[in-house]
């Protein structure tokens, strides 16, 4: 498949396509004369690769994570794996937001907000 028909068939521009080629998420060969030339699972790849960033995976967590996921003999248990830990991973950076948040709401009241030694609470 070439990289318009790639582009097309999974809603995303050439230069994006170039560019997770770049990061080393998908991979194409050259064809004779300079295409690229993407095999038929590529739209699946693109496909999780766009569902992952959806839920708040980088490209590089992507990278790190897809040879596993791509040569696990059982692939649904794996990933319900990184989901978990992504999930776990979010409830912390909401947990240390929240604590900035209540931190910030101290210091509102304050006659000079940042100079007042305020504690924050840990959860």
């Amino acid at each position: 498949m070439l990289i318009g028909e790639l582009a097309t068939s999974a809603g995303l521009s050439r230069e994006a396509l170039r560019f997770y080629e770049q990061q080393g998420l998908i991979r194409s060969r050259r064809l004779s004369n300079g295409y690229r030339d993407y095999p038929p699972e590529a739209l699946m790849l693109v496909n999780y690769i766009r569902t992952a960033q959806q839920l708040g995976f980088t490209l590089a967590e992507i990278g790190h994570k897809l040879p596993e996921l791509w040569d696990a003999a059982e692939p649904g248990p794996a990933i319900v794996q990184v989901l978990g830990e992504k999930l776990l991973e979010i409830d912390a950076r909401i947990a240390a937001l929240q604590g900035l948040r209540e931190a910030l709401a101290l210091r509102l009241g304050q006659t000079c907000p940042l100079t007042a030694d305020v504690k924050v609470s840990t959860r």
